[in-house]
């Protein structure tokens, strides 16, 4: 399946079609995929860029002059950065998290990929991924692309989800699931 033929709505959808075919005419989607990854992990690491990036408080050129800062610390290409710059001016910051996910689909379609929406409890290594990975590669029947996330509140375990399928292993789940059962006893 190629970008042409997936379905994008919204704002998000929008900007993200424009930054993918602004990377591809420029043969740069890799290098922008990578800027972009490396910006939501800012965003989820940083409580002050997420308030940044959310607060309505912030004046607009405020908001652009203070992403532009933090864009050019990251180390972000030219067009990401300008990308970003049009977002700010146009007040579209709140969504640029959904317009990174968009985008990210709109590439794993180029390129044949599902996407894997994978949270553990803690950060996956490495090997772990490259387990993961091959794992639903085989179990799906096609390539895939791991978007990994940390939440601590699982305890332990994995919560999978591909398209509308979810596989939660978590411990947190277990426990609730145990919680349930035993109100039941008695």
């Amino acid at each position: 399946m190629s970008a042409e033929n997936i379905k994008v709505s919204g704002i998000a959808g929008r900007y993200a079609t424009a930054l993918f075919d602004l990377a591809s005419d420029a043969k740069q989607v890799d290098v922008v995929a990578s800027d972009l990854a490396t910006i939501k992990t800012a965003m989820g690491e940083s409580a002050d860029l997420a308030k940044l990036v959310r607060s309505p408080l912030i004046s607009r050129e405020d908001q652009e002059r203070a992403m532009l800062a933090v864009l050019e610390k990251l180390g972000i290409s030219d067009l990401v950065r300008r990308f970003v710059g049009t977002v700010a001016q146009n007040r579209r910051l709140i969504a640029l998290a959904d317009m990174i996910d968009t985008f990210n689909q709109l590439l794993a379609a180029e390129r044949g990929e599902v996407i894997a929406k994978v949270v553990s409890a803690k950060k996956l290594t490495a090997k772990q991924m490259e387990a993961l990975e091959k794992e639903l590669k085989s179990s799906i029947g096609s390539d895939v692309a791991i978007e990994a996330d940390v939440d601590e509140s699982l305890i332990g375990g994995l919560v999978v989800k591909v398209g509308s399928r979810m596989v939660d292993s978590s411990i947190r789940t277990k426990l609730q699931n145990l919680k349930f059962a035993m109100k039941g006893v008695g």
